[in-house]
């Protein structure tokens, strides 16, 4: 669901601040928590794939995005591409984010003149 609403959660007025604080905070755990776990640590993988292997599931990839696309269909994808359009997933989400939290901001003020 985070994954989700990182990429899709801009679309909604109500949801607009609330999805950049989240992109904002999954940018900041990739980067600074990845400097102690590594680029793109995520403690709700870390938490997920833990269940995971209590469950039994075994050979967990390193992303939960490999998971996920593994488990759906069927495919196991190379871990750079999937890597990349992550990040790339990400960067657009926060691109859109920004400008309709902005966009919205700048209207709010002019409809107060």
């Amino acid at each position: 669901m985070v994954i989700l609403f990182n990429l899709f959660g801009w679309i909604w007025k109500r949801t607009r601040k609330a999805n950049l604080i989240c992109i904002l905070l999954t940018a900041g755990s990739w980067l600074v928590l990845g400097i102690f776990y590594g680029i793109g640590y995520c403690p709700f993988t870390d938490w997920h794939f833990t269940v995971l292997e209590r469950l039994g599931y075994n050979e967990l990839p390193s992303s939960y995005i490999s998971f996920l696309v593994e488990r759906l269909v069927g495919l196991q994808p190379e871990q750079g591409l999937v890597d990349a359009l992550t990040a790339w997933g990400l960067a657009a989400a926060f691109a859109a984010s920004l400008f309709m939290n902005y966009r919205y901001r700048v209207a709010s003020w002019f409809s107060k003149v």
